[in-house]
């Protein structure tokens, strides 16, 4: 709640106009590095400071330690030794300590700034290290007199050994005065910079008010969110175009996808003009709302977008967007094999949801005979098909399709085999195995659904693959009723499909051997169509080890 007033009086009296908060701004972070850049100076003169005043108490303590009338008291530890006093409260004066300390092993007090003191044991406890390890040290510890830094010093006789030691301190409260001392004085440097950096600030403010045109914020908001509606219709190529058919802006994607030349100056231009006989030159110009028409550009398939630039119940332009109708079908099929691993995982946990059930229900009836039957038998199928692909498969994600395959085809109740002969080691690193995946999933997608269709004989899938020789090879077949030799053709074009009738590129079905046929072009291979063992369809896929060159060398 206390607050509150404050942030009304910080809207009220907020700069309305550029120079104004400019002038802030730039003030507020002068201010700000002046206030931070103070601060660490001040830390570290009170970190020098320190480290001096410790310097100093330790050099006065390796002075007291080597005078021989210290070192004569400390040889005779059980008498009174009021010279020793008297020569401590003289160095303390000369030097402005709080005190100097002269004690024995037994850290008897020889001297103290308080006489009555004298003979009572020495308070910090950080005189151990000077005792018995002989150490010349700075430490802070809390004494009679209070918190003080202090340099302790062991007092050796004419054999090294210790007899005693000094300890010479700087109460806390005095250093801090010290150090308060030495920070004041750059005051009127601060002060001087802080007028400058206001003068400074002036300055900036006004040249930025000049780059911008005179421009205020609210007139440079109107372009931004102008440009922002531009922005956020982009997907690649876009285009901007004004009431009077001129284009405004034109990105680089939108040049390369055009055949423009990057060099050449359009901005201002007609369109008619600058796209004279491309197909998409009308629909800039008629400035109707249009959503993913797909367009041929310099001989590539694109999805275009316009959207209408409306001010005031006006068309005043439009922004206008444009893809590759291949990038979509990128996602397309990168969507599609995350459903086919999705599918892989939902059925095996079907399947086998299924198994612990039955096995659950022969353990309640206590048929444990036909429970271990079961355990064994599921075990060893997998077990085999596993093993078989460790040994003939080892690329991860070929065999993680298979599998995926298999435990579909058991769930479909469709008796799916691997020719035991089979082999795919050598697949080559550079060859993309995601086309590899995309091939297989759906050749093996089609065939257990053409296998499902026909009801006249069990349903069943083969699949033999062999890396030997130059190319991979792919062979499966079906039980399903085969391709008649008029439709092998037709069945690779996207929309096509035998469970339906005709092709329709909007469709869903189709798209599998459409896919497949895609990804075998770019993988320089082929695939062809024949009748196999089973009666069925049986696709045969080839592709090279190594990509053919232009010579076919």
């Amino acid at each position: 709640m206390k607050l509150a007033p404050i942030l009304h009086w910080l809207r009220r009296y907020e700069p309305r106009t550029l120079y104004g908060q400019m002038v802030v701004l730039v003030m507020v972070v002068a201010l700000v590095q002046l206030f931070v850049s103070g601060a660490i100076f001040s830390s570290l003169i009170g970190s020098i400071s320190e480290k001096e005043i410790g310097r100093r108490a330790l050099d006065i303590a390796h002075s007291v330690a080597i005078m021989p009338t210290v070192v004569a008291a400390l040889q005779q530890p059980h008498q009174d030794h009021p010279e020793v006093q008297a020569l401590a409260e003289e160095i303390r004066a000369l030097t402005v300590a709080e005190y100097v300390v002269v004690a024995d092993r037994q850290g008897r007090r020889l001297s103290h700034p308080d006489p009555q003191r004298i003979g009572e044991t020495f308070v910090g406890g950080d005189e151990l290290a000077a005792l018995e390890q002989g150490s010349s040290y700075i430490s802070k510890a809390v004494g009679t007199l209070g918190y003080s830094l202090r340099g302790i010093v062991p007092v050796r006789d004419g054999q090294e050994q210790i007899i005693g030691f000094v300890a010479v301190g700087y109460l806390n409260q005095k250093i801090a005065q010290i150090v308060h001392g030495y920070q004041r004085e750059p005051g009127t440097y601060i002060l001087m910079m802080t007028v400058i950096a206001l003068l400074s600030a002036s300055a900036i403010a006004r040249f930025v008010k000049w780059q911008t045109l005179g421009l205020e914020p609210q007139e440079i908001s109107a372009l931004y969110q102008e440009r922002d509606a531009i922005l956020q219709s982009i997907r690649a190529g876009i285009i901007a175009v004004d009431g009077q058919s001129r284009i405004r802006l034109i990105n680089h994607a939108a040049l390369e996808h055009t055949g423009l030349d990057v060099q050449r100056t359009i901005i201002g231009e007609p369109v008619s003009t600058v796209f004279a006989g491309s197909d998409f030159a009308p629909l800039l110009q008629a400035g109707n709302e249009i959503n993913f028409q797909e367009l041929t550009i310099d001989g590539q398939a694109m999805f275009f977008t316009c959207a209408p630039i409306v001010h005031q119940g006006q068309v005043t332009g439009l922004v206008a967007s444009f893809r590759r109708k291949e990038e979509l079908d990128r996602l397309e099929e990168e969507l599609r094999q995350t459903r086919e691993f999705t599918e892989m995982l939902r059925v095996q946990a079907h399947e086998y949801s299924n198994k612990l059930h039955t096995l659950s229900g022969l353990l309640q009836i206590q048929a444990y005979d036909e429970a271990l039957d079961l355990i064994v038998q599921e075990a060893q199928s997998y077990q085999s098909l596993i093993h078989f692909l460790t040994r003939a498969v080892p690329h991860p994600m070929i065999s993680a399709i298979l599998l995926g395959k298999y435990n579909r085809a058991m769930e479909l109740k469709v008796t799916f085999t691997i020719d035991p002969d089979s082999t795919m080691q050598d697949v080559p690193e550079s060859l993309n195995q995601h086309h590899l995946v995309t091939i297989l999933g759906n050749l093996l997608d089609n065939a257990l659904e053409a296998a499902l269709r026909n009801r006249r004989q069990a349903a069943e899938v083969r699949l033999f693959m062999t890396d030997i020789g130059h190319d991979l090879i792919f062979e499966i077949e079906d039980t399903g009723a085969g391709i008649a030799p008029d439709e092998q053709e037709r069945v690779f074009i996207k929309g096509y499909s035998s469970k339906v009738d005709g092709a329709d590129p909007q469709t869903t079905h189709g798209v599998g051997l459409y896919l497949v046929q895609q990804r075998v072009a770019d993988l320089k291979g082929q695939v062809t169509i024949s009748t196999g063992d089973l009666g069925g369809a049986l696709f045969t896929v080839m592709i090279p080890k190594q990509p053919k060159t232009e010579s076919g060398l």
